[in-house]
């Protein structure tokens, strides 16, 4: 390499930053632990109260209450918080999911209801639905082709 491009890297290296590794590892790791600790709980107490009730349908309240926990948070601005401390422990696949459809929305809210909050609601996760609902779509249908291959 030639020398100004040396004199620049050497300028980044030590003007950057410094990440701490550890601490950040260990906030996401108990962020994201007391995130799933506090869905199991929820799951624990659906068990004791709902009986009779399958499984299953104890799984999908559970998910449901998580959602709504978060959503709540996040118009809140609670969860955002909960974000910047825990990083990437934060972003849990449901929790995650219901934080990036309400956030876009409530940043819009002053443009009102139609406009503001469900025009934005689904701006970020609304290419991930799609690429989900397209891709098992797609995943079915060769599935059908094949049928006689996967039998």
């Amino acid at each position: 390499m030639n020398e100004p491009n040396q004199e620049y890297l050497k300028l980044v290296r030590k003007t950057m930053p410094k990440t701490k590794h550890f601490s950040t590892l260990l906030r996401a790791f108990l962020v994201g632990g007391t995130i799933c600790s506090i869905g199991q709980g929820i799951n624990d107490i659906y068990t004791l109260v709902f009986k009779d009730m399958p499984k299953e349908d104890i799984t999908a309240i559970t998910l449901l209450t998580i959602i709504f926990i978060t959503a709540v948070l996040t118009g809140f601005g609670v969860y955002d918080k909960i974000g910047a401390f825990g990083g990437a422990g934060s972003i849990i696949p449901i929790t995650g999911f219901a934080n990036a459809v309400v956030s876009p929305a409530m940043e819009r809210k002053q443009e009102g209801i139609i406009l503001g909050l469900c025009d934005n609601m689904f701006s970020v996760a609304g290419p991930v639905i799609v690429f989900g609902i397209s891709s098992s779509v797609l995943v079915g249908i060769i599935a059908l082709i094949f049928k006689s291959w996967f039998i």
